[in-house]
C-alpha cells in the first residue's frame, strides 16, 4: 500500500506542475480578432495640425469587456522632451504624453530601439479619459506655448469659459531635484467667466502595459494602488470572470468592462513585468478604474496578448470667477528598478509586489527579496557581469550561513545512527504511541538529539529562495544579460525546441536537479519511513519542473547553491564522530545468549 501512495502522490505532483507548465502555453486563442489599429508614423515635419473635426472616430471595441487601441490623430504635432534616459513624446491632441523610450532598455534582444511604454495605448499618458467629462481627453486640441528640450507647456480653453494649461517637466542626471525617469506634471484649470463654475470630472490616464514578451503569461501585468498603508492590485483575472474553479467556489463568472476601485490613493500604477508608470499627485486621488485591451500576438504565436489600461480620478472644488486649482503629481515611467524605487518618499518600491502572496509573507519575502536584490546590484558593481553577481551572491550568503547548516548536517547524521534504535522502539512499542512517544524523546535527551536540527537548512533556504524567485521576476537589470549559454538571465535559457511541439530543452534547471540529486545522495537521511524516503527521491524531479519554465537565473542561484551544499556535505562526511553509535540505549536489543562456562579439567 505504501508503494501504490508513494507512486499515486508522485504522478499527482508531476501531473499538477505539468498542467501549471503546459496550460498556459497550450491555451487556445481567443474566438474573436481583436480590433487593433497600429499608431500612424510620427510626422517629420512637425507642422499644424489638423482641423479635430476631420480626424477619424476612435476605435470602438468589438467587446465590451474591451478597451479600443487609440488610433493616433495623422496631424499630430509631436514635442519631444529627452535626457540620457528617456526620450518623452509629447502629443498636441490631448496635451499629454503620447509614449516613453527608453534608451537604456532595448525592446528585443540584441536589437538598438529602445523599450517604448505605452506605445501600444487606449490613450496617451496623463491623458483625460473617457471616464472625464467631455471635452478635454486625447481629441481635444491644445496649443503648444513653449517648449525645451527638458519643459513643454500646453494649453486649452473649452467653450470660453474654462483655460485649461499642461506643463511637463523632465530632470537631467545629476539634477538633485529628481531622477530621470520622472516627469514632473502640472494642470491647472482657471475659470474664465464671472460666475462660480463647478470642474468637469477629471481622470488622468496612467498608461498601458502590455506583455513583455511570449514567455510572460502576465503574473505582474496588473494596476497598482497604494493608500498610505497597503497596496493593492487589480489582475486581468478580476475583469475576465471567475474561470472552472471560482464557479465551483460560487464566485462571479461574468466578464466585466471594467473595475473602479474607490478609496484614497497617494500613488496608482500600471505596470508588467519589469516596466511601470506611477503617478503621485500631491493630493490623493479617489479612486482608480482599470481596462482590459487587445494588443497584437507577438510574432509567430496566435497566443492573446491581453494588455491593462489604468485611470486615476480626482475631485476638484467648484472655481470663484477669475481663480484657479492647479492638479499636480509626479510620474515615474520607467524600468522597475528596487535601488531606484527604493530612493522615492511614497514607497513606490511596493509596485515589485515583493510580499504581495501569502507564501511571500510567510517566508518574509518583504525583506529577504529587497536584500538580495541590493546584494546582487552591489556585487555587479564588482564583477561587471550579472551571472557573476549571482554566483558571488550565493557563495556569500552559504558563507554567512555555513555555522547553522553545518550545525544540522552533524545533527542529521548523529539522527541517522540512531535510527536502528528508533525502529527498535517502534517494534517494541507498535501498539502504544504514547510509549512510543515517551520512549523517543528520552533516547532523544540522552543522546542530546534535536529532532528537528535537521530541518534547519530547510527553513534557511525556503526564505532565500522565495525571496530570491520573488526577487528575479521583476528585476529590470537582468532583461537581456547573458551568461554563458544563456542569452537572457531574466529568461529560460531555452537552446533547442522538440520540432513538432515546441517543447524547450533548457539546460540550468537540470544541472539544478542533477545537483539536487547527487545532494540527497550524500546527506544522511534521518528517517527509516519508506514512504517517506520514497517522496524525497521524488524533490529533485518535482522542483526541476517547477522551476523549469522560470528564468535561467533562478535555476543558476539553486546550482550553485546545490554545487555548495555538496562539498560541505563531503566535508562532513568525512569528519570523525563526535560520539560512537550507541551499543545500546533505551529500547535497544540486548544480546541476551548466556556466556559459555570454562569447562573443568581431569
Amino acid at each position: 500500500m505504501d508503494k501504490k501512495n508513494t507512486l499515486i502522490g508522485a504522478l499527482l505532483l508531476i501531473a499538477a506542475f505539468a498542467s501549471l507548465y503546459l496550460g498556459s502555453r497550450l491555451s487556445p486563442p481567443s474566438a474573436r480578432p481583436p480590433q487593433i489599429s497600429q499608431p500612424a508614423s510620427r510626422p517629420a515635419d512637425a507642422s499644424a495640425p489638423a482641423n479635430p473635426a476631420t480626424q477619424p472616430p476612435p476605435v470602438m471595441p468589438a467587446d465590451a469587456a474591451f478597451a479600443a487601441v487609440a488610433k493616433d490623430n495623422a496631424g499630430a504635432r509631436l514635442t519631444t522632451l529627452a535626457n540620457d534616459y528617456v526620450e518623452v513624446n509629447l502629443t498636441d491632441f490631448g496635451g499629454a504624453i503620447l509614449d516613453v523610450a527608453f534608451k537604456k532598455y532595448s525592446a528585443e534582444l540584441d536589437k538598438p530601439g529602445p523599450y517604448v511604454f505605452n506605445q501600444l495605448h487606449a490613450d496617451p499618458l496623463l491623458a483625460f479619459t473617457e471616464d472625464s467629462s467631455p471635452g478635454l481627453g486625447r481629441t481635444t486640441l491644445y496649443q503648444l506655448v513653449s517648449a525645451t528640450p527638458t519643459e513643454a507647456v500646453y494649453r486649452a480653453i473649452l467653450e470660453n469659459r474654462l483655460e485649461v494649461t499642461r506643463r511637463y517637466v523632465i530632470h537631467v542626471p545629476g539634477d538633485s531635484t529628481g531622477d530621470p525617469y520622472i516627469v514632473r506634471h502640472e494642470t491647472t484649470f482657471r475659470n474664465l467667466t464671472t460666475e462660480t463654475a463647478p470642474l468637469p470630472r477629471v481622470a488622468l490616464s496612467l498608461g498601458t502595459a502590455s506583455l513583455v514578451n511570449i514567455n510572460d503569461y502576465g503574473q505582474y501585468l496588473n494596476i497598482a494602488s497604494y493608500d498610505g498603508s497597503s497596496t493593492q492590485f487589480i489582475d486581468r483575472s478580476e475583469l475576465e470572470g471567475a474561470g472552472f474553479i471560482g464557479r465551483m467556489l460560487g464566485r462571479d463568472t461574468t466578464p466585466k468592462s471594467l473595475v473602479e476601485k474607490t478609496g484614497t490613493f497617494v500613488w496608482a500604477a500600471v505596470k508588467n513585468q519589469f516596466f511601470a508608470s506611477i503617478f503621485v499627485a500631491d493630493k490623493p486621488g479617489s479612486a482608480v478604474i482599470v481596462r482590459r485591451i487587445d494588443l497584437p500576438p507577438f510574432p509567430g504565436t496566435p497566443r492573446v496578448n491581453i494588455g491593462l489600461t489604468g485611470a486615476e480620478r480626482f475631485e476638484l472644488p467648484a472655481l470663484a470667477p477669475g481663480a484657479s486649482v492647479t492638479l499636480a503629481g509626479n510620474l515615474y515611467v520607467g524600468p522597475k528598478e528596487y535601488r531606484r524605487l527604493s530612493q522615492f518618499a511614497h514607497n513606490e518600491d511596493k509596485v515589485m509586489q515583493y510580499d504581495r502572496y501569502l507564501f511571500s509573507r510567510i517566508f518574509l519575502g518583504g525583506y529577504v527579496a529587497p536584500f538580495m536584490n541590493t546584494l546582487m546590484n552591489w556585487t555587479h558593481r564588482w564583477v561587471f557581469n550579472w551571472g557573476l553577481a549571482i554566483i558571488v551572491m550565493t557563495l556569500i550568503i552559504k558563507t554567512v550561513s555555513l555555522p547553522f547548516t553545518l550545525a544540522a548536517s552533524r545533527s542529521a547524521k548523529r539522527m541517522q545512527k540512531f535510527q536502528p534504535e528508533i525502529q527498535a522502539l517502534k517494534e517494541k512499542y507498535k501498539d502504544n504511541p504514547q510509549k512510543l512517544n515517551q520512549a523517543t524523546l528520552e533516547l532523544f535527551k540522552a543522546h542530546k538529539i534535536n529532532p528537528l536540527g535537521g530541518c534547519l537548512p530547510m527553513i534557511i533556504t525556503m526564505p532565500l529562495f522565495i525571496g530570491f524567485f520573488s526577487m528575479l521576476q521583476s528585476s529590470a537589470e537582468l532583461r537581456f544579460q547573458s551568461f554563458l549559454w544563456a542569452h537572457d538571465l531574466s529568461m529560460p535559457d531555452t537552446i533547442w525546441r522538440v520540432p513538432g511541439f515546441g517543447f524547450p530543452l533548457n539546460i540550468m534547471p537540470l544541472l539544478m536537479g542533477a545537483t539536487m540529486l547527487f545532494q540527497m545522495r550524500l546527506t544522511p537521511q534521518p528517517t527509516v519511513d519508506n514512504a517517506q524516503a520514497k517522496m524525497m527521491k521524488f524533490m529533485p524531479v518535482i522542483f526541476t519542473l517547477f522551476c523549469y519554465s522560470f528564468s535561467c537565473a533562478l535555476a543558476l542561484y539553486s546550482t550553485v547553491n546545490g554545487l555548495f551544499t555538496i562539498g560541505q556535505q563531503l566535508v562532513i562526511n568525512r569528519m570523525k564522530d563526535v560520539e560512537p553509535a550507541p551499543a545500546a540505549g533505551p529500547g535497544s536489543m540486548k544480546n541476551v545468549t548466556p556466556a559459555k562456562k570454562k569447562g573443568r579439567k581431569g
